[in-house]
């Protein structure tokens, strides 16, 4: 059975190739340490890595897919290194090398990458402009994107264009916050909640803002996916409706429950159970669900794909959908 993982991350080579000369890459400067160092950037948070692949080659890559049974990644860069805090040129300038970068992996390797760009989201024009040289120049199939950008949720009147503009285009748009970059960081640093809880926190704040702030409703053919299945989103989708019909500003917004927008999102299976994924197939539907792995930094044992196949709680159609059949008529592979 094919299979085609949309969550699939990459370091960039340029940013070892700065590393190694010493030199900074876009404002991201190495710093020495255990394992392969840390990065520092311009919010003053390092990153670091928890698994060595991020230096693999595309050819280590590609031996990696196929012991885990992956037959396409759709490649996306590694969320620390947006770059949203950049002034709008240099964003320009990071966002073009990375695309043309990945670009390159899926002309050399078209049966097994497919690519979403990043965007530098600082500058709406500049995101456009750039959104539509990766898919109509380089054929990537879309932009991943944070689940805020600078202080600024998606619902924020300057966005509407380029919601407009990606969906003219076709493009998919994959949300996935960056992982020490959400508010449960002021909360506490302890347990490593910051990414087990924070992170789905924040998808399931860009689900309620992309619905309640009426960009689904503005823009009902956009093709969004959001990372690690939405979060709690789904499971929340009774209190949002409650809430909206308790409120006249979110009434205003959107003329339906927020309940009635959940299936016109795409989300992918790195949901952590069984009982979370049969949950979400069974509010969003079958064919809104697809296989994502977070790669590499999720430990699959022995791997996504065949995590899915094993699930007993799945048809034989359900595991064939979720494995391919679903991003196959999503990117139009």
């Amino acid at each position: 059975m094919r299979s085609i993982d949309i969550h699939a991350h990459v370091v960039p080579r340029a940013v070892w190739q700065a590393a190694e000369a010493g030199r900074d890459w876009h404002g991201f400067r190495h710093q020495a340490g255990d394992g392969l160092g840390t990065f520092l950037g311009g919010n003053g948070k390092p990153t670091g890595f928890t698994s060595p692949k991020v230096r693999f080659t595309p050819e280590e890559r590609l031996a990696d897919m196929d012991a885990q049974g992956v037959d396409v990644q759709v490649l996306s860069i590694h969320t620390p290194f947006f770059g949203y805090h950049l002034d709008a040129a240099r964003g320009t300038a990071l966002a073009r090398e990375v695309n043309d970068e990945i670009a390159g992996m899926t002309r050399q390797w078209p049966t097994r990458f497919a690519g979403l760009a990043t965007l530098p989201m600082q500058d709406t024009k500049a995101a456009i402009a750039e959104l539509e040289r990766a898919v109509t120049g380089l054929g990537l199939k879309g932009a991943e994107l944070d689940t805020i950008v600078n202080g600024e949720n998606w619902d924020a009147p300057r966005f509407l264009p380029f919601f407009k503009a990606a969906e003219a285009m076709g493009a998919v748009l994959f949300y996935h916050p960056q992982p020490q970059h959400n508010f449960l960081t002021e909360r506490t640093t302890r347990y490593g909640l910051f990414n087990s809880l924070g992170v789905i926190l924040e998808d399931a704040i860009v689900v309620a803002v992309l619905i309640l702030g009426g960009v689904l409703e503005a823009c009902p053919n956009l093709k969004v996916c959001i990372a690690h299945g939405g979060g709690p989103a789904c499971y929340a989708m009774g209190r949002l409706d409650r809430g909206w019909q308790g409120n006249p500003d979110a009434r205003q917004s959107i003329p339906r429950a927020p309940s009635s927008y959940q299936k016109q999102l795409y989300y992918d299976t790195v949901v952590g159970s069984e009982a979370a994924l049969r949950f979400t197939i069974d509010q969003v539907g079958i064919d809104r669900v697809v296989l994502g792995s977070d790669w590499p930094f999720v430990p699959w044992h022995p791997s996504p794909v065949t995590w899915v196949q094993g699930l007993a709680s799945l048809t034989a159609d359900e595991k064939e959908r979720i494995l391919w059949r679903n991003l196959e008529s999503l990117l139009r592979l």
